[in-house]
């Protein structure tokens, strides 16, 4: 059956259609969408609504436009994830590749704060993801990573998990992040922090608490990164 925009505004209609398209699957990453004149028709709205809502879409990183051959379905590859989402850098801006090591991985029940943190029943369950990554071989970052199970059912279960998770959160859960909500704040080093990421008790850290929102603007990763801060900065530009 062909989807129409109904009664309700024409533009969010639209928009809104193209993206459960996506979350569902009908348009994995990497395809093509139809062109905006077979859109159009499908649709039953004029070639300009669609391109409008192809332009906003293509804007917020959901969709990518390629010279000549169309538009396609954005695909969260470890190195698209890393650009746009990973913001630590060397004094200077010097941009740098995170390599995962220690890791483990765990099911248990929802905290009161991941509750509040990722809009949770009282009664849900969470995966709990936690490791340190390495910059320069250093150990540089530790991370708490907390996913709803509801999302991603069965993810505890991988013998490894990817350096980048974005990316398989896309390719094996249709869960695809296109905003962040971040944090960044200061705090002194704790015998965990000593533990991990080799300073001294009292050092400065960097601490960043980001929730990931999906497609569908759901809270589906809260994630708190504590940051060797000595030779790292955030960096973001601002344009």
């Amino acid at each position: 059956m062909t989807e129409t925009p109904g009664y309700r505004p024409l533009y969010r209609q639209v928009y809104d259609i193209v993206v459960s398209k996506v979350a569902k699957g009908t348009w994995r990453p990497g395809e093509s969408l139809p062109s905006e004149l077979n859109l159009a028709k499908e649709l039953g709205v004029s070639q300009g609504t669609v391109r409008k809502v192809l332009d906003a879409l293509t804007a917020e990183k959901l969709l990518e436009r390629r010279q000549g051959k169309g538009t396609y379905i954005a695909e969260n590859t470890q190195e698209r994830s890393l650009f746009r989402f990973f913001r630590l850098a060397r004094p200077g801006g010097k941009r740098l590749t995170p390599e995962r090591v220690a890791e483990s991985v765990k099911v248990r029940s929802a905290r009161t704060v991941e509750r509040s943190k990722l809009d949770l029943d009282r009664t849900e369950r969470v995966v709990e993801i936690s490791r340190t990554r390495l910059i320069d071989a250093s150990p540089a970052i530790y991370e708490i990573i907390v996913l709803p199970v509801k999302f991603f059912p069965g993810i505890e279960k991988r013998g490894s998990l990817p350096n980048t998770l974005y990316s398989l959160y896309q390719t094996d859960f249709g869960i695809n992040i296109v905003s962040a909500q971040e944090e960044v704040h200061a705090e002194l080093a704790t015998a965990e922090d000593h533990r991990r990421l080799q300073i001294d008790i009292g050092a400065p850290i960097l601490v960043i608490d980001r929730v990931a929102l999906s497609l569908q603007g759901r809270k589906v990763e809260w994630r708190l990164s504590r940051v060797k801060s000595h030779d790292l900065v955030y960096a973001v530009n601002l344009t």
